[in-house]
């Protein structure tokens, strides 16, 4: 029995090999697939929350690959590997180290010279990262956590609310998320901001 999701607007299509990563043999339907992955993000949140984080240590790919891996290493085999099949959105895959070290170098940059408040340095971030779309799956997770990490770790300032929605779920939310991030697409961060606020 293959597993069949049922793709969400916005949400990127797995590929046969990436399916294949899918280390809960039980798991046939999307639903059951979220909440394992809720359950697995749950952990590495708390883990954010309780382990002291240093910035320099944050803004390395190391760190943005292993807290992937901390967010779905029980549920995807994959996890915390950098994708290496071409998607619907995203860079070509090849660009992909390139671009993260690009973006990591960028927001460093941003923080000491304090280019932008730790709200915009955070969301550009965020942004970025999922532009990227490192990896195969749960990118946009991935970069809400990452955008709260900086902000919580970096700047000691609280993290964003993002609607406190599990966003796979509520369908106005998402709407709204992804008309902000198609607005950022076009260089407006703000709505992004807002979204990230509320």
């Amino acid at each position: 029995m293959g597993l069949e999701f049922d793709y969400k607007y916005g949400q990127t299509p797995l590929d046969e090999e990436e399916k294949e990563g899918l280390k809960i043999k039980s798991i046939t339907t999307q639903g059951e697939l979220n909440e394992f992955e809720q359950l697995n993000i749950e952990k590495a949140v708390e883990w954010s929350i309780h382990t002291k984080l240093k910035a320099e240590k944050i803004l390395t790919e190391k760190f943005v690959k292993d807290l992937h891996k901390r967010m779905y290493g029980d549920v995807w085999k994959w996890a915390g590997e950098f994708r290496k099949t071409e998607k619907n959105i995203g860079i070509p895959w090849t660009q992909i180290g390139i671009e993260t070290k690009n973006l990591l170098d960028d927001t460093k940059y941003w923080i000491e010279n304090q280019t932008f408040s730790p709200e915009e340095t955070a969301i550009r971030f965020k942004h970025r990262i999922v532009s990227i779309h490192c990896f195969p799956n749960g990118n946009g997770r991935h970069s809400r956590l990452m955008a709260d990490i900086i902000m919580e770790s970096i700047f000691g300032n609280e993290v964003f609310s993002w609607h406190q929605s599990n966003m796979v779920k509520a369908n106005e939310t998402r709407k709204r998320y992804i008309k902000a991030l198609k607005e950022a697409d076009q260089g407006n961060i703000a709505p992004l901001i807002e979204f990230a606020k509320n």
